[in-house]
């Protein structure tokens, strides 16, 4: 399951480098609809490095 949310860790950064290539190319960057969803898809990002960081705390109490 780690490896599932580490997948899809890279494939949202890569999204999010995408729609910052995309903005730029707007007349206002920061005003577009990529820039917008850029921020929306970094958001997730973290969010998934949340629950792989939780989700991973967890396998190491059950070593222990």
């Amino acid at each position: 399951m780690i490896h599932d949310l580490d997948s899809l860790n890279d494939r949202l950064s890569d999204l999010a480098l995408d729609l910052l290539h995309q903005a730029m190319g707007d007349p206002d960057p920061k005003l577009s609809a990529a820039a917008k969803s850029e921020k929306i898809v970094t958001r997730s990002r973290r969010s998934v490095e949340k629950a792989r960081s939780l989700l991973n705390s967890l396998d190491v109490a059950a070593e222990e």
